[in-house]
């Protein structure tokens, strides 16, 4: 699916070759997360401890402008020096930029505070960034409006603590930690503010891959929360035709859940020997040829069986909607039949 959603972004000239590329460089289960939240919600902890434990790498704003040597590193830092806002655009060619480098394929990454608002979302998709989950941190204003006044910084590892919440044991820690230029409490206000009209178009874009996760709550609850999320897999988007088959022996209840699974799924109920039967009712050309076998107990050989099945698993209902069938096969032959003529249960 990954490589699909890659094809259709960038179009190769030679899709084959970009295909056999993507085989030899990707890891299709390596980590893809967004974490996102209003300011003072945990993102910077919840990321930097998802980042040791699935061993991915830590993409922040932070990060591209003053850890990273990047070719648009420069022209980002001009904005940031003049004190003006840096184009959404220039974050998603950065972003890009360092998402292609070889770390970040293999091992996965994780992007912490970005997208912001929708803009910056679809121009994320158009550059082929398409995270696997997105996780939501929230809490009451007034929580994160308390929580900004107590943050405190590592300079060297860059791990944020708090005076109340989350205060380091080791003493040689506490001793460095630094008062970051956090906001005052109008600045903070109007942050979150901005957050809240935003975030809904954010939503909208990711609301199939996104987890709101409460972070008024003990941290190592969140974690616990956040990593159980991001260790699922999404069902796959792609068109999905159920081919069941039902095998067990006589007495196990094949007929009623075969019954339960097409009522509820909407997919097609095929019993083999009633199959037969209504063959030689409609008397079909094929029903013909059943009929002698049925009326003196004999049991129908494979290969009428078969062609007969195979008129029913071709019709458009079972290729629209798809099916499940008992009855057949009732041995290895009968299986390597059904196999031959291309009906394989998924």
């Amino acid at each position: 699916q990954n490589m699909l959603e890659e094809l259709l972004i960038h179009k190769p000239d030679d899709p084959i070759q970009y295909m056999i590329n993507h085989l030899k460089q990707n890891n299709d289960d390596a980590p893809r997360i967004c974490v996102l939240g209003p300011p003072a919600s945990g993102k910077t902890t919840v990321t930097m401890w998802l980042c040791k434990h699935l061993d991915a790498i830590h993409i922040s704003q932070e990060t591209l402008l003053f850890k990273e040597i990047l070719a648009l590193t420069n022209e980002a830092k001009a904005y940031k020096e003049k004190n003006q806002k840096i184009p959404s655009a220039l974050w998603a060619n950065l972003i890009q930029e360092r998402l292609s480098n070889v770390d970040c394929i293999k091992q996965g990454w994780i992007l912490e505070g970005f997208p912001e608002n929708q803009e910056q979302a679809w121009m994320l998709q158009s550059a082929g960034i398409i995270p696997r989950h997105v996780v939501v941190l929230y809490a009451p204003d007034t929580v994160l409006i308390e929580r900004n006044s107590g943050k405190r910084l590592d300079p060297i590892t860059g791990e944020v603590y708090h005076t109340t919440f989350d205060w380091p044991r080791d003493l040689l820690v506490q001793q460095r930690l630094v008062k970051p230029e956090d906001l005052s409490e109008q600045e903070m206000s109007k942050k979150l503010l901005e957050y809240h009209r935003n975030f809904p178009g954010v939503f909208q874009i990711y609301q199939k891959v996104l987890k709101s996760i409460n972070a008024d709550q003990p941290s190592v609850d969140v974690l616990s929360q956040v990593l159980t999320y991001v260790q699922t897999r999404h069902r796959s988007a792609a068109p999905f035709t159920p081919r069941i088959l039902f095998c067990g022996p006589p007495g196990s209840g094949k007929s009623l859940q075969a019954a339960i699974i097409a009522q509820k799924y909407g997919i097609v109920n095929i019993c083999c020997g009633q199959l037969l039967k209504e063959a030689v009712a409609d008397k079909t050309k094929l029903g013909g040829l059943v009929k002698p076998y049925i009326d003196n107990g004999y049991p129908v050989p494979d290969n009428l069986v078969m062609k007969i099945l195979a008129e029913r698993l071709n019709a458009l209902d079972c290729m629209t909607n798809g099916w499940v069938l008992r009855g057949f096969p009732r041995d290895i032959e009968q299986g390597e039949l059904l196999q031959k003529s291309h009906f394989i249960p998924n």
